[in-house]
């Protein structure tokens, strides 16, 4: 799973334009990075009366549209999906996915704060990474100001080489759609065991990545 980053803060403190220059200047430094737009509100993609809201009325549970540039998915949800649960519809081919929203995730946080020096931050002390204020804040963390993009892109850069540092390979383990935790030792025994078992088959090669899907019948 590619490193997440949550950019939160406030209603109308600019946290899109900054993105923008965030993805822009990273895009630029050879990242290939991954966005998600959290939303508190419903909202549409497909417009009423167009082929793909017939079939989702006609009862289909998932509707997609595809050409040879755009893949959309429409898949209605119970419930507010983590961060770490929606990059399964991604794909893992990321070097890192930023959000915008989702200030209650256990998700890494750049904070943006325009509410002056008495207004409290939004993000917990342990997920806050960075802060981003035009005035001097109380953080122990680095503090950029809004229009220090190359700032941002070098400090989350430098971030990314820490958690690369951190492990030797990615293994992530969901159970109905839902991921499950693991500490390090049940890990490497997972990843060695499957490793070893795939390795067997015959057409496998080099592996530098595993993708297994189980589905059982109830």
């Amino acid at each position: 799973m590619p490193p997440i980053i949550s950019v939160v803060g406030r209603s109308n403190t600019g946290k899109t334009t900054m993105l923008v220059g965030i993805i822009q200047e990273l895009k630029q430094r050879g990242h290939r990075v991954a966005i998600i737009k959290h939303s508190r509100e419903d909202f549409e993609l497909d417009q009423r009366g167009k082929d793909t809201w017939h079939f989702a009325q006609a009862g289909g549970e998932v509707v997609a549209i595809s050409s040879p540039h755009k893949l959309a998915i429409i898949k209605p949800m119970e419930r507010d999906l983590s961060p770490q649960e929606l990059i399964q519809y991604f794909g893992w081919d990321y070097d890192l996915m930023l959000t915008e929203g989702f200030k209650t995730s256990d998700t890494p946080k750049i904070e943006l704060h325009l509410g002056g020096p008495g207004t409290a931050l939004l993000s917990p002390p342990q997920q806050l990474i960075a802060a981003v204020s035009d005035e001097p804040l109380e953080v122990t963390v680095p503090q950029f100001r809004r229009d220090d993009i190359k700032g941002l892109a070098d400090f989350i850069e430098s971030w990314l080489a820490l958690q690369a540092a951190k492990r030797e390979e990615d293994f992530e383990l969901f159970v109905d759609h839902k991921p499950v935790p693991m500490n390090r030792p049940i890990k490497d025994l997972l990843s060695r065991t499957l490793v070893a078992m795939v390795s067997g088959l015959k057409g496998v090669k080099e592996i530098k990545s595993l993708h297994i899907s189980l589905r059982r019948n109830p």
